[in-house]
């Protein structure tokens, strides 16, 4: 079974680039129906792949089972548009406690009495069904709600976060490969850059017109960021290796004291799925084993991991804000694009998204879709840590829940940007923002590394 799926020109927020958000009631409607398609297109795919057995066992403590995926994103698309947008009586309330995700950690999710695979399916169709007949006679506007089909764009960006959650436990789950897709394309180029200056001064971070950003991207507020030097590529397993080579897992000199305590105990010495065999490193890949291609960004470290990398080659993470001013920001117009490349929606010139690789392409890839400073890569292929943690802009208000992004504010978090290869367009944007805890290492993390300016 194939493990792509291209929706690229599908899910974005403008029919033409640079013309705006998108305003029409029938656009709006073909935009919502074309991104709940292809998430439901994708989780077919990721959940059809194996039998029932698979789908319900747990592959790893960190991961749900597959079947809760799969029946909690029929249940999240119930409750949003069911009962709240068409104001319908609920299907299974029973089932509402069972998939809520924040009742049962995921270690516990197994012991459950979860709909059977089956069952979650036709609950999870039953739901789509009533959804789209509610979409096609639905207003997008009059409140913040449904104002430009916010609350569809929610769900379909809901359930492509869940498929990249389930392709992160097809990687972690053992036996035959069952996905497949072909390598991203080549784009040879000649010698680039390792670093370039972004310019001092003020730009615009956040937005308050994309009209499916979610909370946490709210709202559009100028901040000032010194000159900064930052990577024009993400950080390679080859230069990871070299960091490896000189010692950077037993040298305490290069570690935040808990990410050093977390090494040493569990006795981490690379990236996770990693192994050396006849003195060469080897990696695990959705169930195939490979040499680890040295031109690849490196993939499945920690926050902790990029941190000492960074301080072992004399630099640092990228603050959020310095990322976000790398990407976005046209120091000619003197403005904020929606994506490195421009305002125009994400198609495969410009970045490594939707699935439609099972890996990241080769550093330096992508020309078409970089900043105008030059910077590749900054949207798929890897998420990349920086060094802020996750908290509120200045302005911010909860919405629709406070259980999205407001809960998981503090030090506890940090942020990480651009997407990767596993992330669905209509999920990535310019400003969209991830989090999670410095120790994760399923996650389809990498990073690249900056320097102060004033350090020349």
């Amino acid at each position: 079974m194939s493990g792509t799926t291209d929706t690229s020109g599908t899910t974005g927020t403008t029919g033409t680039a640079g013309a705006g958000p998108v305003r029409d009631a029938e656009a709006l409607r073909a935009r919502a129906l074309a991104a709940l398609t292809a998430a439901r297109s994708r989780t077919a795919l990721l959940t059809d792949c194996v039998g029932d057995g698979e789908l319900t066992a747990q592959h790893s403590p960190l991961m749900s089972p597959l079947v809760w995926d799969l029946a909690h994103i029929g249940n999240q698309e119930e409750q949003w548009l069911w009962r709240t947008v068409a104001g319908r009586e609920a299907l299974r309330p029973e089932i509402d406690p069972l998939y809520d995700a924040f009742a049962h950690p995921r270690a516990e999710r197994p012991s459950l009495p979860l709909l059977p695979p089956a069952e979650a399916r036709a609950y999870a169709s039953d739901v789509r069904n009533r959804v789209l007949d509610v979409l096609a006679e639905a207003r997008l506007d009059g409140s913040p709600l449904v104002d430009s089909g916010f609350a569809f764009g929610m769900i379909a960006q809901h359930e492509q976060q869940h498929d990249e959650t389930m392709l992160i436990t097809h990687q972690l789950r053992r036996g035959p490969a069952v996905l497949d897709a072909p390598p991203p394309p080549a784009h040879p180029s000649g010698p680039l850059p390792e670093e370039v200056l972004v310019p001092g001064g003020p730009f615009t971070m956040g937005t308050s017109d994309e009209p499916w950003a979610l909370d946490n991207e709210r709202p559009a507020h100028v901040r000032t960021v010194p000159a900064f030097h930052i990577d024009v590529l993400p950080v390679t397993n080859g230069s990871y290796l070299a960091f490896m080579a000189d010692g950077g897992y037993t040298d305490p000199r290069w570690w935040h004291p808990d990410g050093w305590a977390q090494i040493r105990e569990h006795g981490i010495v690379a990236p996770l799925f990693w192994h050396q065999e006849g003195g060469r490193w080897l990696r695990r890949r959705f169930g195939t084993t490979e040499p680890v291609p040295e031109d690849e960004p490196v993939l499945h470290v920690s926050w902790y991991e990029a941190d000492a990398y960074a301080r072992w080659a004399g630099r640092r993470l990228p603050t959020e804000a310095e990322w976000e001013k790398a990407a976005r920001h046209d120091p000619v117009a003197g403005r904020s694009r929606r994506y490195p490349w421009g305002d125009a929606d994400p198609g495969p010139e410009h970045a490594n998204l939707g699935q439609r690789h099972l890996r990241p392409a080769r550093a330096g890839s992508y020309p078409a879709g970089a900043s105008p400073l030059g910077v590749r890569q900054l949207i798929g292929d890897v998420w990349e840590w920086t060094a802020s943690d996750f908290l509120p802009y200045p302005g911010f208000r909860a919405f629709p829940y406070k259980e999205y992004s407001e809960v998981f504010f503090g030090p506890g978090h940090k942020v990480l940007r651009g997407g990767s290869f596993a992330v669905d367009a209509v999920a990535c944007r310019g400003t969209f923002r991830n989090w999670d805890l410095p120790v994760r290492r399923q996650i389809f993390a990498g990073f690249r590394t900056a320097r102060s300016a004033e350090l020349d």
